[in-house]
């Protein structure tokens, strides 16, 4: 799952599909997204270049990680596969794995919430009220995709 999820899913789709509705709303304020909507905000030029660099150091530090964890998936694939596996050798890969992948999903959080201090009051809102619409949209579509129920 490093870089890319099942189905031809980004790394972030696939989180975002697993998070609950409270962290969903804080990855809506990655560097990414907010560069993505830098019109509909009324992003300043300074704003931008805060953005991006944001931005790039989370996608440095992703990629950093995600590449440990390849690795350690690699080393924990190997020990699984001796004639005689090695059961500490792979829980050790298994969980050097599973912190890289954290430093990941941590590089993606902090980078939110600094990106989220660079909007203005006014482009805050803008963003809670999208992101209000969205959480709304999901649940009504939830909703829908429930076969036998009342609606």
């Amino acid at each position: 799952m490093m870089g890319q999820g099942g189905m031809g899913q980004t790394m972030d789709d696939a989180m975002m599909h697993h998070m609950g509705p409270a962290m969903r709303k804080v990855m809506l304020y990655t560097p990414q997204h907010l560069l993505a909507r830098k019109d509909a905000l009324g992003l300043t030029a300074d704003q931008v270049t805060g953005l991006t660099r944001l931005r790039d150091a989370a996608k440095a530090a992703e990629e950093s990680a995600e590449n440990e964890a390849q690795a350690h998936m690699n080393e924990g694939e190997q020990a699984a596969s001796a004639p005689k596996p090695d059961t500490s050798a792979l829980k050790v890969h298994f969980q050097a794995a599973h912190n890289a992948m954290w430093k990941a999903h941590w590089a993606m959080i902090a980078s939110a919430a600094q990106a989220r201090a660079v909007l203005s009051d006014a482009q805050q809102v803008k963003m809670q009220t999208w992101a209000d619409s969205m959480q709304t949209w999901m649940q009504q579509h939830r909703q829908m995709m429930k076969p036998g129920e009342s609606h």
